[in-house]
């Protein structure tokens, strides 16, 4: 638990060491400044706990140095020390933002009481900040789960509401699916966020190496072995398929020793998605059930519609940006072409298709569909898609048509209606039924 301090600041030393003695009896932790400038130098926003402050001082006097605290930080406690003539500049301090106010001479537990609840107050409030700091990252890290569909609509629940739970994690799904970013967003989202994240890959080492480096010892320098350094966060396990009995054991056993809730939490990869293996059949089934306490499977990009323009859309547009060019136009044939494909390496397949796609677009040559040719050529046409009616090829391709002029335009109505020869009834009807708004464009 963050230990809270109680600054008091006062140009009187008796009056400093008398509020500090009785407040440390009190178990309080305190620091004493003899004038308002002094304590500037050292409270600023999130100082860990509250002050008590006298009002009339020589230099900068009690008001002035609650100005400045205020605005360094509204959220911090401020108790005013007041002389009997002094009451209604302290009212007008607590107008100002002050927590409350102590006459003297003041009552030692009345003094206690203030210095408790001002503390209590400033933990919980430095708490939230750090939850919604937390919060944040897991907003942002869950931004780059795009789409949609019903499929990653389910997915970022799955992974909202897994992430408040202790209970260790498989995620299984074919390979490029975002496996591993998902397991980010599990950690990002969740009680551990500001805790370690360490990823290793089971299949990358020797038995004896990837055992040295998950449990130890490690070589003299090597740093901690993985499940010290994880401690209390995530450690994920990438290719758990690869895990070898013994170490499985191990595993296990680490597992049985952390008890529930479990101090550090595992999500484990499975990449064995498509070989004809089943992993239960490649874990001992007390291991299984264990990772497995909450399963996600990933759906392949094949299976998720029109997030494959959305995707395609986004990546080639990131691209442009770093290699300083215009994205491709994505034609009605092309944008049929790409809902039409496999994929059978999914959104990293995919990546690398919109990069290329960049690249050959600014030189001025080559198209989307002879990069599908190709990528077909090179994986194989291990996977075929079903037909879809010519109406959800031409509504998936007019949702991308408004989007990315929306995007291009910054949410102009005026300048979308222009280049797509629209009528604003129309447009708007448009946008309604895609689920667009103008609000994510400006």
């Amino acid at each position: 638990m963050r230990m809270m301090k109680v600054a008091i600041v006062d140009d009187e030393e008796d009056i400093r060491q008398s509020i500090s003695q009785w407040l440390a009896l009190s178990g309080f932790d305190t620091e004493s400044f003899a004038c308002a400038e002094d304590a500037l130098k050292v409270i600023g926003a999130d100082w860990p706990g509250a002050v008590i402050t006298d009002i009339r001082m020589p230099g900068m006097d009690g008001m002035a140095f609650l100005k400045r605290l205020m605005g360094l930080d509204s959220g911090l406690p401020v108790i005013m020390i007041t002389g009997h003539g002094d009451v209604p500049m302290a009212v007008e301090a607590m107008r100002l933002g002050a927590m409350d106010f102590m006459e003297k001479p003041f009552n030692p537990d009345r003094m206690t009481e203030l210095a408790k609840r001002a503390t209590q107050a400033r933990r919980m409030t430095l708490d939230a900040r750090a939850l919604r700091r937390d919060l944040g990252e897991g907003t942002k890290v869950m931004g780059k789960l795009i789409g949609t569909s019903a499929q990653m609509e389910r997915l970022r629940e799955d992974v909202l509401d897994i992430a408040q739970s202790d209970g260790h994690v498989l995620l299984d799904g074919e390979t490029g699916t975002g496996k591993t970013l998902v397991a980010h967003a599990l950690h990002a989202a969740g009680t551990r966020a500001g805790k370690k994240f360490v990823t290793i890959s089971c299949a990358a080492y020797t038995e004896d190496a990837l055992g040295e480096r998950l449990f130890g010892p490690v070589a003299e320098g090597g740093g901690l072995p993985l499940v010290e350094e994880a401690r209390g966060g995530t450690l994920v396990l990438e290719d758990i398929e690869a895990l070898s009995s013994g170490l499985q054991a191990r595993l296990l056993t680490l597992l049985n020793e952390q008890g529930s809730p479990a101090e550090t939490r595992i999500v484990a990869i499975c990449n064995a998605h498509g070989e004809g293996r089943m992993l239960e059949d490649l874990l001992r089934p007390d291991l299984y059930f264990r990772l497995a306490a909450h399963k996600i499977t990933l759906p392949p990009l094949r299976a998720r519609g029109e997030d494959v323009l959305t995707l395609f859309t986004r990546m080639a547009e990131q691209f442009a940006d770093d290699y300083g060019c215009d994205a491709p136009e994505v034609s009605a044939q092309e944008a049929a072409q790409l809902l039409q494909a496999p994929w059978p390496g999914n959104v990293r397949q995919l990546i690398n298709v919109a990069e290329r796609a960049v690249l050959q677009a600014r030189r001025g040559q080559g198209s989307i569909a002879s990069l599908l040719m190709a990528e077909s050529d090179e994986l194989g046409a291990a996977m075929t898609t079903e037909g879809k009616p010519l109406k959800e090829y031409v509504e998936s391709f007019e949702k991308m048509l408004i989007d990315n002029t929306m995007r291009r335009h910054k949410g102009s109505i005026a300048a979308v209606m222009e280049e797509l020869c629209l009528p604003r009834r129309t447009l708007n009807e448009k946008m309604a039924k895609y689920g667009l708004s103008r609000a994510d464009y400006t």
